[in-house]
């Protein structure tokens, strides 16, 4: 994910001072606040710069308008789960048998989203409406992808670069597009479906990494 989205379609500037960067902070978190409480169509700039602290000018100095904001909170979501991923790398995932690697991968996706469920709420209200926020998606994803890639290919060394990067793909837009959907489902019904997510995910990569162990 460059920045190129987040500058050109986002944010009127980025903060380049400590404070700056907490006043953005500010305003983020008080929009994901106020978006996941009352909506983002009930949602003013004037409610969010007050709740914020900050002069309406001031919040206009890095987002043009409401829209912008929102792009920065799923920029900044995205960025998140990313790096939640990256600490499953760090823990020298390529070690893992394949079953405890793929539950890290979807359990982490999994916690992500309850451990944020604002990102659902906020995002389910404008889920395509806002060209703006499917290309971040887009860029996100592709981040995940490439990342991916580079974890299966330090499983198995034998995988051609194509290779990594379709199987990556794949896992991305399953695991993502079958967690995004559980969210909406009650409790048991969900879990049930991490479950199921997790089986499929372990079948599909067992095909590519058969001399791996089996799940006890």
């Amino acid at each position: 994910m460059s920045e190129s989205p987040s500058l050109a379609g986002g944010m009127r500037r980025k903060p380049q001072q400590a404070r700056s960067q907490e006043r953005v902070n500010r305003i983020l978190d008080v929009a994901e606040d106020l978006f996941a409480r009352q909506g983002y169509a009930a949602t003013t700039t004037n409610a969010i710069a007050a709740q914020a602290q900050v002069p309406i000018g001031s919040l206009y100095q890095f987002f043009p308008d409401k829209t912008a904001i929102l792009q920065a909170l799923a920029l900044r979501y995205g960025e998140m789960l990313h790096q939640e991923l990256v600490i499953i790398d760090e823990a020298e995932a390529a070690t893992l048998s394949l079953a405890d690697y793929v539950n890290q991968l979807i359990d982490t996706t999994d916690r992500f989203f309850t451990d944020n469920p604002s990102y659902y709420a906020i995002f389910m209200e404008v889920q395509g409406k806002i060209r703006e926020l499917e290309e971040i998606d887009e860029a996100t994803d592709a981040k995940l992808i490439q990342h991916l890639a580079g974890s299966l290919a330090s499983r198995n060394a034998r995988l051609e670069p194509v290779d990594c990067e379709a199987i990556a793909f794949v896992l991305v837009k399953a695991i993502g597009t079958l967690l995004w959907l559980a969210l909406g489902q009650e409790k048991p019904f969900r879990q049930r479906l991490v479950v199921e997510t997790k089986r499929l995910a372990f079948e599909y990569l067992q095909s590519y990494f058969s001399f791996l162990p089996n799940p006890s």
